[in-house]
């Protein structure tokens, strides 16, 4: 929980729920369960179970209390979709985030399955966007199923990009975060597999952020792809 983020393409964070489980090759190298370690190791009560799925019920409510407005990424320490959370904890966050409609909300998912499952029984306001990770092919399948969710606005996040996916369907996406994987035992990012969503995304319109090349410290290869930065968002159009 923070009212600023370190995060290229946010500006807080909110976990009412922390902790998560391994589902696909993009969590090998977890930044979330390496920082849970640490913040349990230094007694942070948030983190008394480690990186085990848990419920922060006493957070749930923290959104109201900023009244200036914010992005704002829906745990980054976890994910709001894993199957360890209850569907009704689930639906009481999403309606926090209807409430709290000066925020922008960024939620993001690898079980996009559980997603389309509780779609129909969430409000989706237009300050909530919607996203899944997709890092390889194998993660594509994601991409149709997000597409069946109620969400306004849709979002795909490939990171860490781990090979190419050039046969990535945009139509119908509203945003592209791309970036390589920093942190110990990162694994490389190639140029080429860079510029295919970059050249994708603007064949569709869709805004492309690129965050990072990647490296064992964070950020220490930049930004620049051919001598530019993309830090495009999606804009919502006012009624």
């Amino acid at each position: 929980m923070s009212l600023s983020s370190k995060i290229e393409w946010t500006e807080a964070t909110w976990n009412p729920i922390t902790g998560c489980t391994k589902c696909s090759a993009g969590c090998e190298h977890c930044y979330a369960a390496t920082l849970a370690k640490r913040l349990k190791a230094m007694g942070n009560i948030r983190y008394k179970n480690g990186f085990e799925v848990t419920v922060h019920q006493d957070l749930f409510l923290r959104p109201l209390e900023w009244k200036k407005p914010k992005m704002i990424f829906v745990n980054s320490m976890s994910d709001i979709f894993h199957e360890k959370v209850n569907d009704e904890d689930i639906l009481r966050i999403f309606a926090v985030m209807n409430k709290a409609n000066w925020h922008t909300f960024q939620v993001l998912t690898k079980r996009p399955d559980r997603l389309v499952q509780l779609s129909g029984k969430i409000k989706w306001t237009p300050n909530i966007w919607m996203g899944v990770t997709v890092e390889n092919a194998l993660a594509l399948d994601r991409v149709p199923k997000l597409k069946l969710c109620g969400a306004k606005v849709k979002f795909i996040s490939a990171e860490p990009l781990l090979e190419s996916i050039k046969q990535i369907d945009l139509v119908g996406i509203d945003w592209l975060i791309v970036g390589g994987e920093s942190g110990a035992g990162c694994r490389p990012l190639k140029k080429e597999w860079v510029l295919e969503l970059r050249d994708a995304a603007h064949k569709t319109n869709t805004p492309f952020f690129f965050k990072q090349w990647g490296g064992f410290h964070h950020g220490q290869a930049g930004c620049e792809l051919d001598g530019a930065e993309y830090k495009e968002y999606h804009v919502v159009k006012k009624a």
